[in-house]
């Protein structure tokens, strides 16, 4: 009687030489991408206020650990960053509803944890793209990593508002947080209404600098990914 196969081995086989591995997280790209979407959707509708900003925290945070808990390192790895993560969420959360932390370092926060998100996912999503190809979670985390860039830019620019002199936007002396995400995604997308223009030159740099980086994530990581998808679903 010839000797069974390693158990990790005979996982691989049965996979289709995809890792089954118990420990190893499973891509969730999609939930990331939902997370952000939400994200978008209640900054923009909801008032402005230090308990909608906290919301806001929050749901970024949620993406976060999300992202965390799917990277691929070890899950006692996992768990202990998941935990770290959670619990400075949960305190700087606590402390922006309550009004503690000054809002332009709310604003800068902000921006910090929301590039985390695509930091994270980035090694993670090369490594699906190299080992399965541009499947649905891919294109859905390299939409994720798209909508948090313009959520980036909104909480620069935010920050940027309440430390200088002077207003940041020549149409609007108090701009909310709706107003500026809704600009940051205009200028993202290059789609320039001209409702809100930066009034001083450092906006005007930034602006220049988000439609560049906008575009360039555009024709490359995007549109790779929907051709790439395209052709294996012809295929």
């Amino acid at each position: 009687m010839s000797a069974s196969p390693h158990p990790r081995l005979a996982r691989l086989h049965m996979t289709g030489g995809h890792r089954a591995d118990p420990d190893v997280a499973q891509y969730r790209y999609g939930m990331v991408l939902l997370l952000v979407i939400c994200v978008v959707v209640f900054v923009i509708v909801v008032p402005d206020n230090d308990g909608t900003r906290a919301i806001a925290f929050a749901l970024v945070g949620a993406a976060l650990l999300v992202a965390i808990g799917t990277s691929r390192e070890r899950s006692i790895v996992r768990r202990r960053r998941v935990l770290g993560s959670g619990t400075a969420i949960l305190v700087i959360t606590v402390l922006t509803a309550a009004g503690a932390i000054p809002v332009s370092i709310t604003f800068a926060i902000g921006a910090a944890m929301t590039l985390a998100v695509p930091a994270t996912l980035a090694g993670g999503l090369l490594r699906l793209v190299r080992e399965r190809g541009a499947t649905v979670q891919a294109v859905a985390g390299g939409l994720a990593i798209y909508l948090l860039l313009g959520l980036a830019f909104a909480s620069l620019i935010g920050f940027l508002s309440d430390v200088q002199s002077g207003q940041y936007f020549a149409q609007a002396a108090h701009p909310t947080t709706s107003d500026r995400v809704y600009y940051s995604f205009t200028v993202l997308t290059t789609t320039g209404f001209g409702d809100f223009t930066a009034a001083h030159s450092g906006g005007r740099a930034l602006a220049v600098l988000e439609m560049l980086v906008g575009q360039i994530y555009l024709v490359t990581v995007i549109s790779i990914l929907i051709g790439r998808r395209l052709e294996q679903s012809r295929s």
